[in-house]
């Protein structure tokens, strides 16, 4: 069977690049990066120059640069961090449409002593400055708002954000493991503290992370050990996957451009013809600022988790918003608090394309999603109500 993968903000393919980059490191040099001998200094320099290519994408100094397991892991530690360098700060700044890594890291943090504010969104799914502008206080030892989100592709404006917080006396970290690799980051030039970016979220494997923590940032360990990762993060370094994540970062600086154009011409296509073949679909998500390759769309009077089985069927991979809540039964958290309305919240899908995604693919999706919309209402009881409470009006019109 055909299979065509839009479901790229969940996880995407590793490159081949990346793969062959890896390769080596799991046999041939196989040496601990930490050990003294020369087998293992060869290695360290490979992860000093992972650590170079993570940088170069995202504008920092490779010293600041903390390799880790995954994008989780890097929020953790980015708030737990900061929360235990300032332990007389007690009140954390979050939004309500942040990803579960650290929505729900902040609900255990005001579980257990701790005071969190959460910040709306309007409609569009964007943030009230103002708001942010009022909360922010002497005590609020970090501001952790998202760079883009992870079922919308919103973009928020993050230096807007940060320059608030600066002049608060605060610290901003920012989830930007959707952002990273398809819009341009340049932290030389920013008023991020502390950024999240994941490998597999950008051709890199599954497993690995990293965290930028500006120079001069008083920071705690996450995760106590040995002196790896100038005693920022203990444990033996996971050098396969960093050597990757290094390979991706660089592929991601070559390919941005085809990201902005190609793709998102891809995206916007896709977007285009759904709405047009599908009644009563909308977009979810503000129109311009999103990442090129996202678009999330709710489809009135049916069940998300039955557009996606169907989907399924034809070979078609889509989500209806983050991997890490998959198998809830609960409506999206993120279009809730951007007010979608009850009868389109629950008939949301996802589709997110990369730089391997093609116009085929696009023209597939087209396809085969409207007729699906079309089916699931025949047979949605809401649906046929409302389809006869506006048969007349239709049939007056076109007499």
């Amino acid at each position: 069977m055909k299979v065509v993968y839009a479901d790229n903000n969940a996880t995407t393919k590793v490159a081949p690049e990346v793969l062959e980059a890896m390769m080596p490191y799991f046999s041939e040099y196989y040496g601990n990066p930490s050990s003294m001998h020369t087998f293992g200094g060869q290695v360290a320099k490979k992860v000093d120059m992972a650590r170079q290519q993570v940088a170069d994408l995202i504008g920092s100094d490779p010293s600041e640069i903390v390799f880790t397991s995954c994008g989780t892991e890097s929020d953790n530690a980015a708030i737990w961090g900061i929360l235990r360098a300032n332990p007389h700060k007690r009140h954390i700044v979050t939004s309500r449409v942040e990803h579960p890594a650290v929505y729900n890291l902040c609900k255990y943090l005001a579980q257990n002593g701790y005071h969190v504010t959460e910040l709306g969104v309007d409609s569009n799914g964007m943030l009230n400055l103002n708001e942010l502008a009022d909360v922010v206080r002497e005590d609020t030892a970090i501001v952790s708002v998202m760079y883009a989100n992870n079922e919308t592709g919103v973009i928020f404006p993050i230096e807007d954000i940060g320059r608030i917080v600066k002049e608060r006396g605060s610290l901003l970290h920012t989830d930007a493991v959707q952002a990273v690799g398809k819009i341009p980051v340049n932290l030389s030039k920013s008023t991020i503290d502390l950024l999240t970016l994941s490998g597999h979220k950008l051709h890199a494997p599954k497993g690995v992370g990293a965290l930028f923590v500006r120079k001069g940032i008083t920071f705690t360990p996450f995760i106590v050990g040995g002196h790896q990762e100038r005693n920022r993060r203990g444990g033996t370094e996971n050098v396969p996957s960093i050597v990757g994540l290094g390979k991706a970062c660089e592929l991601a600086k070559k390919h941005m451009p085809e990201e902005q154009t190609r793709v998102k011409q891809l995206r916007d296509k896709l977007e285009d013809e759904i709405l047009r073949k599908a009644p009563d679909a909308r977009v979810n998500g503000h129109k311009t600022h999103r990442l090129p390759n996202t678009t999330n769309l709710s489809f009135e009077f049916v069940e998300g988790e039955a557009i996606l089985l169907l989907l399924n069927e034809k070979g078609i991979c889509a989500s209806s918003g983050s991997a890490c809540t998959s198998g809830s039964l609960e409506p999206s958290h993120v279009l809730r608090a951007m007010g979608v309305p009850f009868t389109a919240v629950h008939g949301s899908v996802r589709l997110s394309l990369s730089r391997y995604s093609t116009l085929e693919d696009v023209d597939f999706i087209i396809e085969h999603l409207p007729p699906i919309i079309r089916r699931l209402r025949e047979i949605s009881p809401y649906g046929r109500q409302t389809r006869a409470k506006e048969q007349p009006a239709s049939i007056s019109a076109s007499a």
